[in-house]
């Protein structure tokens, strides 16, 4: 089966807003769903000068409040560090509700499926949906997400639940694969030269559980991105 090029989908996008003459001050909004600092670190670095982009934070996956906090503070640490350097259109930030029992009802009867499975797919749902009816709200013409960048992440999955629901909510879905041309690579060393905290699991409770187990058990967690060795995918 023939896999979609989402990187070339988001490079024809960005043409099109050039020849469109929307770009500068024309600039369109973005209203873009981030999971943590590193991974919008890129993100954030590649589309700031092509969308005036308002970061929402919204992960009630995120199962400890502690890691919730650490996480959306690492966030605004970030775009406050790349706003001081006037690295592009000024980005800004919007915290969603913490409230994880939304993701443990999404989660309900799903407990023991492996991770990238239908809890997983059902998180994305949850997250992307929230994104999309705040964007269709506040009038924002993207909405989009840093999903992509993990090189764990379905790429097709997550593009086709934002594709859904710009259907539905009347917003434009921004497609992405970030992680191709080096773009997991580059958020590795971003996230070095900020010195930003890197997580080792996604943030839900049974994420942490199996990266507990595997641990103990003497293997890596799949969830380390950082001890897999990836360095990127070429489009």
């Amino acid at each position: 089966m023939n896999r979609a090029n989402y990187q070339k989908k988001l490079e024809e996008l960005l043409q099109s807003l050039k020849e469109e003459g929307r770009t500068g001050d024309r600039a369109p909004s973005l209203f873009l769903h981030s999971c943590c600092a590193p991974c919008s670190s890129y993100v954030l670095e590649y589309l700031c000068e092509w969308f005036f982009i308002t970061v929402f934070y919204f992960n009630p996956n995120i199962s400890e409040r502690e890691e919730y906090t650490r996480r959306a503070e690492e966030q605004k640490r970030l775009i406050a560090a790349y706003n001081a350097e006037r690295r592009g259109h000024p980005i800004l930030a919007v915290e969603g509700d913490y409230a994880p029992e939304r993701f443990f009802r999404q989660a309900a009867g799903l407990e023991t499926c492996p991770e990238g499975g239908e809890r997983c797919l059902r998180c994305f749902d949850l997250r992307l949906r929230e994104t999309a009816a705040q964007a269709k709200g506040r009038g924002f013409a993207f909405f989009g997400t840093t999903l992509t960048i993990s090189p764990l992440k379905d790429a097709d999955r997550l593009n086709a639940i934002g594709s859904g629901l710009s259907e539905e909510y009347g917003v434009a879905w921004l497609p992405s694969d970030f992680k191709k041309k080096n773009g997991y690579k580059r958020s590795v060393e971003l996230s070095a030269e900020y010195g930003l905290y890197r997580q080792d699991y996604c943030g839900c409770a049974f994420s942490k559980a199996e990266r507990e187990r595997t641990r103990g058990e003497g293997r890596s967690f799949a969830g380390e991105t950082k001890e897999i060795g990836y360095t990127g995918e070429k489009a």
